[in-house]
């Protein structure tokens, strides 16, 4: 039987290397102060991570490297021993390799071993997808503590010799947009009140018939030096959609508690860039909601954008709070939300 509520125990983050700003990102590209103007304006990230060097195009730290590093802080934190784990979930579009998985090598890290673990593979919405799938588990009663993990590196995917005058629009964005980074979280059926409770995860497909927001591609031996570009995207396609499925995320988590949009006191929106975050919280219309949100800084590093503002949300609440986080993933449309509750 369950023994309780999940509750949200603490978060931990790793990022690799030194902040990168835009200057410098021009510099190593040939790109001018107009366009560094260019991405102030319509992506507003200040600086990212990169597991990349960008001098050389040597590869940093792994996914496995920020994963375990991000969870033994959560672990840590949350004053629970490897030993106490239960289930391990990683959400990944960019796993290191395609075996073994990347959640059994951060796992092996930790000394963690006869557990059952899950790797999802999905874009931003695979963090709370992490939720779903560890709550699930846990509210059977067969698992007490569950260690979530959500990251990317695509920095694998960079190219630091080209020339970014000549990149089409739909991949100059990505040089801009991406970082890299990992987060984790300990979810528990432990009775401990002044955690936060876990009071719905919302995952849903809603690309029926529609073409990718967004495409990021693996290559093998055989077609890796084919004409076809690594990662694209369609920013206008996600610019139109993404606001609409948030602001859809947000009634039905609201519906469903039957909370008040006045009630919401934190609000932990999609971080595809500033300027997009800006435009959703906007739409979304939460009057007494404060904003947390983390891409100014670090970049929109994916499944780890989540677990960022949830390190956030922990530092500051200290009193009764209702939190709604949302997060939109365009490469075939999935909308998902979570909503805890902090008594």
């Amino acid at each position: 039987m369950p023994r309780g509520p999940v509750r949200l125990l603490s978060a931990g983050t790793a990022l690799p290397g030194p902040p990168i700003d835009t200057a410098a990102l021009a510099g190593r590209f040939g790109m001018d102060h107009l366009w560094q103007q260019w991405v102030d304006t319509f992506i507003g990230t200040k600086t990212r991570h990169l597991a990349v060097d960008l001098a050389t195009g040597e590869p940093g730290q792994s996914l496995a490297d920020l994963g375990y590093i991000a969870a033994a802080k959560a672990l840590e934190r949350a004053r629970i021993s490897a030993e106490d784990v239960d289930v391990v979930v990683l959400g990944t579009a960019t796993p290191d390799d395609l075996m073994p998985a990347t959640v059994n090598v951060i796992a092996d890290r930790l000394r963690i071993d006869g557990v059952p673990t899950f790797q999802l593979q999905s874009g931003c919405s695979g963090a709370v997808q992490t939720f779903d799938v560890a709550t699930s588990l846990l509210a059977t009663g067969r698992y007490r503590t569950a260690l979530v993990i959500g990251g990317d590196v695509i920095a694998k995917h960079y190219d630091v010799n080209v020339k970014l005058a000549a990149v089409p629009p739909r991949e100059l964005v990505n040089f801009v947009l991406f970082g890299d980074g990992a987060g984790a979280a300990v979810l528990s059926t432990e009775d401990r009140p002044d955690a936060p409770v876990v009071r719905a995860v919302l995952t849903r497909l809603t690309g029926l018939d529609r073409e990718p927001g967004q495409v990021l591609r693996w290559f093998g031996l055989v077609d890796r030096d084919g004409p076809v570009v690594a990662a694209q995207e369609d920013y206008k396609a996600i610019e139109e959609s993404v606001p609409q499925m948030s602001e859809e995320v947000v009634d039905e988590l609201l519906d469903d508690l039957d909370w008040q949009r006045a009630e919401v006191d934190y609000l932990l929106p999609p971080q595809l860039s500033v300027a997009m975050t800006t435009k959703i919280t906007s739409r979304l219309n939460l009057p007494s909601a404060r904003e947390i949100s983390c891409v100014e800084s670090t970049g929109n590093n994916g499944n780890a954008l989540l677990f960022f503002q949830l390190d956030q949300l922990l530092e500051i609440v200290s009193g009764p709070a209702k939190v709604l986080a949302v997060a939109i993933e365009s490469s075939k449309w999935i909308k998902s939300g979570l909503a805890l509750e902090r008594a």
